[in-house]
């Protein structure tokens, strides 16, 4: 198939406009399409080029710093994930001195009063106690309310595993008491919450949670509108690794006809993507299967932008490098067949890890993205040390 140049995409015209105009030709059914499970057009990207896969960035796109480790600060960050509430951006992250997920790791936030442009300094979410210690659970907006999960890891553990709870404020500075994330049977949710529950349009919350014993990811649902409680789990077959599963840390996004996509990082080192497919709501799923999409072994996240386009950010190596972070769009939820660089592995763009520490992973980690006011927000940690965010225009679609 004949490489199609990605280097002039999404300028000043519309984005609907734009995606019909420029996708490679090939296109499936709508029936062909909703039974698929997603995979990577060729000539998207050139996997040899490693440092940029020969991909550019759109214009408008910019970087910012949320926070900037220091020798006066914690040098470990991950877990970055950022929402919207009452006109203000929040950033929550995973902080602590040295390493990653020690027993001092506590939940940071951050937030912005000018689009993302600036970050106040960092505040306490979360922090750990004598039986746990805390991360980045995510965070869910209701009216005039923002929820903020909490994971809590159980010191000692092992295998490793915690418990999700929640706390809520109405003004982003004030938080209440922290309370146990419930499922339907009233029962405390047994195990972490994937960062990036999505809700449908008719309201349910879709999302993962990594269930005890150890870490064996099972898709969840609830019509509880708070995410606070009436969690159910999926119908849902994994693989089972002894402590963990293969499948892990997953996200989703829906094609056109309703199916939910669920993305999930491969622990079995494929370097490719997972995917499984519900058509019921959540309620039951396919079994995962590997997709042609590479995937540097880390976590991504997927979502759908306002005209329905699907999308995912992730690092699309061959290899365990987490470097380009690339977002990749697809019409039709199943072929992705256009992609662009957010940030590259060029020295000039990634920076030298200043700080060591355990699981201290050059590149950029664990992106999470939303849309607000015609922006994609992507998230995500540099080096395991530094918060930023990159901030990419979406046209608004002509009617």
């Amino acid at each position: 198939m004949r490489r199609t140049n990605y280097r002039k995409l999404l300028t000043t015209v519309s984005w609907t406009l734009l995606c019909s105009a420029c996708w490679l030709p090939w296109t499936l059914s709508a029936q062909e399409s909703a039974d698929r499970i997603p995979c990577l057009a060729d000539g998207v990207i050139d996997t040899l080029r490693h440092t940029d896969l020969g991909l550019s960035r759109t214009e408008g796109t910019v970087t910012r710093t949320v926070f900037k480790a220091s020798d006066h600060t914690d040098h470990y960050a991950n877990g970055v994930v950022m929402t919207a509430f009452k006109g203000k951006l929040y950033c929550m992250w995973q902080s602590s001195p040295r390493d990653e997920d020690s027993d001092d790791t506590w939940v940071a936030y951050s937030s912005s009063n000018d689009g993302g442009m600036t970050w106040s300094t960092p505040m306490q979410l979360a922090v750990p106690t004598d039986n746990y210690y805390c991360t980045s659970g995510g965070w869910l907006v209701v009216g005039d309310t923002l929820t903020a999960f909490i994971d809590t890891w159980e010191k000692g553990l092992e295998p490793r595993g915690g418990h999700t709870c929640y706390i809520t404020s109405t003004d982003g500075m004030n938080w209440s008491k922290m309370a146990p994330v419930r499922m339907i049977d009233g029962s405390k949710m047994d195990g972490v919450l994937e960062q990036d529950p999505r809700r449908l349009p008719d309201g349910r919350l879709v999302g993962a949670v990594h269930f005890m014993p150890g870490l064996h990811v099972c898709p969840v649902y609830t019509d509880d509108p708070t995410g606070r409680g009436g969690w159910q789990r999926g119908l849902f077959e994994a693989d089972d690794n002894g402590k963990q599963s293969r499948e892990l840390e997953p996200s989703q996004y829906m094609k056109p006809d309703g199916t939910i996509v669920m993305m999930f990082r491969d622990q079995s080192s494929s370097f490719r993507k997972m995917a499984a497919l519900s058509k019921d709501r959540g309620e039951t799923w396919t079994k995962p299967q590997l997709t042609n999409l590479p995937d540097g072994r880390t976590k991504q996240c997927a979502g759908n932008l306002p005209d329905g386009t699907s999308f995912m950010v992730s690092c699309p190596a061959n290899d365990k490098r987490r470097w380009p972070l690339v977002l990749q769009l697809s019409h039709d939820g199943t072929i992705f067949n256009q992609a662009l660089l957010l940030r590259s592995g060029n020295a000039d763009d990634l920076p030298i890890r200043r700080y060591e520490g355990r699981y201290k992973t050059l590149g950029y980690s664990y992106p999470k993205a939303f849309v607000w006011q015609g922006k994609l927000y992507v998230g995500y940690s540099t080096n395991k040390e530094d918060v930023e965010c990159t901030i990419i225009p979406i046209a608004e679609k002509k009617e």
